[in-house]
């Protein structure tokens, strides 16, 4: 994935990557959470909340959606919630063996060696926190299917550079623009507007290193390695997104989980909720040249573009 900054490369493209890790570092010190003390886990569930925004549920303005009565609507989007969470540990999981990985025997003096474990850090805290936040909800233990968490096998002890990178990416990105939503919404249950609130403050700091690092990893990359990797970040995407709202999230909520499964297929509205959270990410991929022809077809499939 990332290689270290040494002391000895005086480079400007190092001073500055050796100056982002240290604001990053200083603003770690400064806004941090600890979730145990941070969340309330004490207070029951409260019911009459959701779990996350009603509009970003999968069947939301849909014929079903219309038929289901509040206390089903509020149900299906605490399922959601923790289905979402739990993709979200499934990936924070394959994220940290990858950067664990690339900083295997650096230069621990150096800020950027010091920011991998602190993301390192922040990523073990947050899946804490949305395994007890999935419990609190109610809920089972959403995880991917067998393909995926195999192909996310291989993806953790293969990827490298911006392909890692990137892919890291997508995965906090989509989360980031959903979880801003959430953390606002009144209607949401108050302990998951905090744990989104937790996640998003400190996402953006890991957001900013993998775009640095993507742009930093690209530079001078031949045509053909660009090719690859787009493709690589794309089928990744795709993996990722796709499973963060599990099928069945809908039988656990109580309704007809064929029904529910088709008309969340052909749910319009869902999929432009996906396409307009991730402008800003597209075009940051296409400045990137990672977002090409090949890898238009998953960005699609995924309803991300």
């Amino acid at each position: 994935m990332t290689s270290s900054i040494t002391k000895d490369d005086e480079t400007p493209q190092h001073e500055d990557r050796h100056d982002m890790a240290d604001r990053l570092l200083r603003s770690s010190e400064i806004l941090s959470y600890d979730p145990v003390q941070e969340v309330d886990w004490e207070t029951p569930l409260d019911t009459d909340y959701h779990g996350t925004s009603p509009e970003w549920s999968t069947l939301y303005g849909t014929a079903y959606w219309a038929e289901m009565t509040p206390e089903q609507q509020r149900e299906l989007t605490r399922q959601e919630a923790a289905s979402v969470a739990s993709t979200g540990i499934w990936f924070e999981m394959i994220l940290q063996q990858m950067v664990l990985r690339d900083f295997y025997a650096k230069d621990p003096t150096d800020p950027a060696f010091q920011w991998a474990l602190t993301e390192i850090a922040d990523e073990c805290r947050h899946s804490i926190m949305f395994a007890r936040g999935a419990a609190k909800l109610r809920a089972p233990a959403y995880r991917p299917t067998r393909l995926v968490v195999e192909l996310g096998r291989v993806f953790k002890t293969l990827a490298f550079g911006e392909a890692a990178y990137a892919a890291i990416l997508v995965a906090e990105e989509v989360l980031d623009v959903m979880q801003r939503d959430w953390m606002r919404d009144e209607r949401v249950v108050p302990f998951v507007r905090t744990v989104n609130n937790i996640h998003v403050v400190e996402e953006s700091r890991h957001m900013k290193f993998a775009r640095e690092e993507t742009k930093a990893r690209l530079e001078g990359a031949s045509w053909l390695r660009r090719q690859i990797n787009a493709v690589v970040v794309a089928g990744a995407s795709y993996f990722i997104v796709t499973s963060m709202w599990n099928k069945k999230v809908y039988e656990n909520a109580g309704l007809d989980g064929k029904r529910a499964i088709r008309e969340a297929k052909a749910n319009e509205h869902h999929k432009s909720m996906l396409r307009s959270s991730c402008a800003g990410l597209m075009e940051f991929l296409n400045s990137a040249g990672l977002l090409t022809k090949a890898s238009h077809w998953f960005y699609k499939r995924a309803n991300l573009i």
